[in-house]
């Protein structure tokens, strides 16, 4: 990891491989090769996430959130190595619960909807959970330390909260609460008068 990048277009990729941190190659449809560009493409997201106004607490998370995800990109790109601490995941559960206690209790499935850096905050968790099945796919043939996908299991649930979060700070004055799904139970629970 000490090596810096000096040169972005080495066309060593052109034969559809490679490289890993560890400098072996492989091809680039590799499970652990997945697994990086989905966390890639979360980490991605985050970044459009943070060009949007946020609350000053949400926005330091995200920052925090993605260095945390370059560390578990780069410890996927090196096969056998740790690079994410497990405190990594406690930080999470902390933020976790922190946001979950000041949101009312959820009445019924919610859509990604509502303010514009809510739906971002949707399509990132998203994201997270397709990284989460990449990791798990790549464990399932290559030994993989328990952090990643704890960490992806957990920041796909705080991006969930902070989608919430989001809509009630209504930065946008799009949002303002949850989007509810329209379902027939809810429906019948909100007019007595239909059976």
């Amino acid at each position: 990891m000490a090596n810096r990048l000096t040169q972005i277009a080495t066309r060593t990729g052109d034969d559809g491989t490679t490289g890993l941190g560890d400098g072996t190659r492989v091809a680039k449809d590799h499970l652990r090769v997945q697994a990086m560009g989905d966390v890639d493409e979360l980490n991605s997201g985050l970044g459009v996430l943070l060009a949007e106004p946020l609350p000053d607490d949400v926005r330091g998370l995200l920052v925090t959130i993605q260095h945390e995800l370059f560390n578990l990109g780069g410890e996927m790109s090196i096969p056998g190595y740790t690079l994410l601490k497990a405190e990594a995941v406690l930080h999470l559960d902390d933020a976790l619960a922190r946001h979950n206690a000041a949101l009312p209790r959820l009445a019924e499935f919610i859509l990604p909807a509502g303010t514009r850096s809510a739906a971002l905050a949707h399509v990132s968790r998203s994201v997270a959970r397709r990284a989460e099945r990449a990791v798990v796919a790549l464990a399932a043939h290559e030994p993989v330390n328990d952090a990643p996908r704890q960490y992806l299991n957990r920041l796909s649930d705080l991006l969930f909260v902070l989608a919430r979060v989001l809509n009630r700070a209504n930065l946008d004055g799009l949002g303002g609460d949850d989007v509810y799904w329209r379902s027939e139970r809810l429906a019948a629970q909100q007019d007595p008068t239909k059976p």
